[in-house]
């Protein structure tokens, strides 16, 4: 009964407001305005307020009404833009008999811009006194009263908009994203690296171990995959000799919706030519703790009640050597049915056709991963679950490779690349017959990136960030939906 209350309460100010818009046009004024050309954004007037206040100086800004509050022949209001919130100030006798009569149909919610002067009355509140305003655009919809106070959390992932107007940290949890990804580039690019951009729609997905989405191509009549990751053209580049690739890459994966999983993400994939995993892990090291202290003031950030330390050097620990600790498996030397009767002695789900990856995998991630806090290295992973990665020359059952985790969270994944064709397409064929025995991520048989490989792949370090989840760190959000502007929904039952 209180919902259809609601909606009735919401239509009547709808048609209420439309009424409104059209009384303005018949006084000629139009409710959508053209541009306006602002002076300043409201945090830099509150940045620089003794340059400004009771100064002869004319500011213009921009934003949108979230508070009226009027007394007679004068009217406060707060003004807000993507940066801030500022008092502004109304009297008739500057404005004119004009302006406030179009000021008695400005209400919360409608887009201005004003100019006039800074000054801070007697209260002390820097304020804007406006000289002159102009209706930018007339809001139809009531704002929401109580977003905080939403209970239906997704209501505010499905209308991102409303999220940003009415949650300021919402809109610095993307600001910090912005900066984020600004200082990967600048890192990056001051130490040579080259962005570049590769396709998202595939012949054949490759990169990683991933179940892709399928979409069609009608002028071709052929059947396309979204990328489940950029790696496999970014390596070919590299064969081209560009020697120092980045991408910050949007990759798709038709994987399940958690708190740490979006089927659209976004990651960070780099390239150096004559380099190896050991060159990416302290390259990483460098990046990461480098931006997180620039964004942030900080190399300790706090997380899910963890407080989280970047400041170099970080922890590195061999994964055979801390599951032999904790599980009591030698994932090297000991037989498949050895490793299964300790996953059922460990009460570890399994099932019959797991090979010794996929149980090293459930190790990890059930006895390892929650133990690592501070950014951690862990290194030296099977060449079953490494199809791309170069193995170990003193252990060839081993891949060099790396995964980082920070807050107990999977954040990297870097390897020295293999750069050998035939152990390449040896590899593939092994994931070949893996999919055929019905698993669904393993990789298929790209040729071409093969005969790239014949022409010579010089040795090669690869490392991939997640996006997302090192956002979710920074900003201690507790869900990757967060740091998403428009994250993936099931269709509303409304």
């Amino acid at each position: 009964m209180d919902e259809e209350v609601t909606r009735y309460e919401e239509n009547t100010e709808y048609e209420y407001k439309r009424e409104k818009i059209q009384a303005l046009k018949d006084l000629g004024i139009d409710p959508y305005n053209g541009s306006f050309c602002k002076t300043h954004d409201i945090e830099e007037i509150k940045n620089h307020a003794d340059n400004l206040v009771d100064k002869d100086i004319k500011v213009k800004i921009a934003g949108r009404i979230m508070a009226l509050r009027r007394h007679g022949k004068a009217v406060f209001a707060d003004l807000q833009d993507r940066t801030a919130r500022i008092q502004i100030y109304f009297r008739k006798d500057i404005i004119g008999e004009d302006g406030f009569t179009l000021l008695r149909e400005i209400e919360v919610g409608d887009i201005i811009g004003v100019e006039g002067k800074v000054f801070r009355p007697h209260a002390g509140e820097l304020t804007v006194l406006v000289e002159n305003f102009t209706l930018l655009s007339k809001c139809l919809r009531p704002l929401p009263e109580k977003w905080h106070g939403l209970k239906e959390v997704e209501v505010r992932y499905r209308k991102r908009y409303l999220d940003l107007i009415m949650n300021p940290n919402v809109r610095r949890i993307f600001y910090l994203r912005f900066q984020l990804l600004k200082e990967l580039r600048a890192f990056l690019d001051q130490r040579g690296f080259w962005e570049v951009e590769t396709p998202m729609m595939q012949v054949i997905p490759g990169g990683a171990l991933a179940r892709p989405f399928k979409t069609f191509h009608n002028a071709l009549g052929m059947e396309l995959y979204l990328r489940i990751a950029p790696e496999l053209f970014l390596k070919r580049l590299i064969v081209g000799g560009l020697e120092k690739v980045y991408e910050i890459n949007r990759s798709f994966r038709n994987e399940g919706l958690s708190t740490r999983h979006n089927p659209e993400f976004t990651m960070l994939e780099l390239y150096q030519a004559y380099a190896d995993y050991q060159v990416m892990m302290e390259l990483t090291e460098e990046m990461l703790s480098h931006v997180v202290k620039k964004i942030t003031g900080s190399y300790e950030i706090e997380y899910q009640s963890m407080v989280l330390d970047f400041t170099p050097p970080w922890h590195r620990i061999s994964l055979p050597q801390v599951i032999q600790e904790l599980v009591g498996v030698d994932i090297v030397e000991d037989s498949l049915e050895t490793i299964k009767a300790k996953a059922k002695e460990r009460g570890v789900a399994y099932e019959d056709n797991w090979d010794r990856g996929k149980f090293v995998n459930e190790f990890l991630e059930k006895f390892v991963q929650p133990r690592l806090v501070n950014p951690t290295f862990v290194f030296d992973y099977p060449v079953e679950i490494s199809p791309l990665a170069k193995a170990k020359k003193d252990n060839p059952q081993l891949a060099e490779r790396f995964e980082l985790f920070i807050g107990k969270e999977e954040i990297g994944n870097a390897y020295s690349e293999l750069n050998d064709p035939f152990e390449q397409k040896k590899r593939f064929a092994d994931q070949l017959r893996k999919r055929d025995e019905g698993d669904l991520e393993a990789h298929l048989i790209d040729e071409d990136y093969i005969e790239a490989l014949e022409y010579g792949m010089p040795p090669t370090g690869g490392l991939g960030i997640g996006i997302d989840r090192l956002m979710m760190l920074i900003t201690n959000s507790s869900s990757i939906r967060e740091v998403i502007l428009f994250p993936l929904l099931r269709p509303s039952s409304d």
